[in-house]
């Protein structure tokens, strides 16, 4: 996954014309968007539709965001200096912590609806790097300053899917009182776990039924072309008894999803996820238009909007 231009979304302008004025604003603050980032005057901060770009494993970060109830990966600050752990979930739903060791950990679930979340992790992460060990976190919208875009290097994280969130308590010493607090956490937790075959994709039992969920760079528009292709095909079946079933958006990329018959279990779908990347890779590849049954399975695949959970 390269890099692309950090500038980008930092000037990218409001969104206006994609979103009707009584729709829910895209920032996630559940209020209209005439009421948000709609509002006359301008909201107290531009929202940005790809927020994540430029960072290493972007489609990753998005998933982690999203879908993945407990997994981590290490950050490499640019200046090096202090440890710094990305963790889906903190307790509590922290925004960071500092540990006692000095460590921090950066949390991606938590919604600031400041309109950028990327630059919400930069404001943090730059409060934590200050700060005594304990939970650090935001109250007022941080104003400009730098997205974790341009505080992290590399090219790629190394991600750890854990079972559930014992992770939290590892490192604490005395664990008096937290067996139950972890319990129920652990409780809420689908088994998740991470294809090796892919990038970004992730298979999930959600009890009574199993699915992959699979978030891709690609623009949405050449990516539906792709996609209308191999269905039109018959190609996007993965394992005998799966079914593309939709796709949901997130962070301004697209998330294709399968349902799985119960029981298939991620190893399976290792070397069929490998075969249908090749696929989308010739897929995307052809520039010629669409026949018609190829615009009709577009036009079916843009209207099948899923659930993120």
């Amino acid at each position: 996954m390269g890099k692309s231009s950090r500038t980008k979304t930092r000037d990218q302008a409001p969104v206006t014309g994609e979103v009707g004025p009584r729709q829910p604003c895209p920032c996630g603050s559940g209020r209209r968007y005439k009421a948000c980032h709609g509002a006359g005057g301008g909201a107290t901060a531009v929202f940005v539709n790809r927020p994540f770009e430029g960072l290493p494993s972007e489609c990753d970060i998005v998933a982690l965001r999203e879908l993945v109830p407990a997994a981590t990966a290490p950050l490499t600050l640019k200046d090096g200096g202090k440890t710094v752990q990305l963790c889906s979930l903190l307790p509590m739903a922290a925004p960071a912590m500092v540990r006692d060791s000095g460590e921090i950990w950066l949390g991606l679930q938590v919604q600031h609806n400041f309109g950028d979340p990327a630059r919400d992790l930069g404001a943090v992460l730059l409060r934590a790097l200050g700060a005594e060990p304990g939970i650090v976190g935001l109250t007022d919208d941080p104003g400009a300053g730098p997205r974790l875009q341009d505080l992290v290097t590399g090219d790629s994280l190394d991600i750890t899917v854990h079972e559930g969130f014992d992770y939290w308590i590892a490192d604490v010493e005395d664990q008096t009182g937290m067996a139950a607090a972890l319990e129920q956490a652990n409780a809420s937790a689908s088994p998740t776990a991470r294809l090796t075959s892919v990038e970004a994709a992730y298979w999930t039992n959600v009890g009574p039924k199993e699915h992959l969920r699979w978030v891709m760079p690609e623009p949405e528009d050449r990516l539906l072309d792709a996609l209308a292709r191999l269905h039109a095909a018959g190609r996007d079946e993965l394992v005998p008894g799966s079914r593309f079933v939709g796709m949901f958006r997130a962070h301004g990329l697209l998330a294709p999803v399968w349902d799985l018959p119960v029981g298939t279990g991620p190893e399976p779908l290792e070397g069929p996820a490998g075969t249908f990347a090749e696929q989308l890779r010739e897929a995307l590849a052809d520039d010629s238009d669409l026949s018609a049954e190829q615009r009709s399975a577009r036009s079916g695949l843009a209207n099948r909007q899923v659930t993120i959970r």
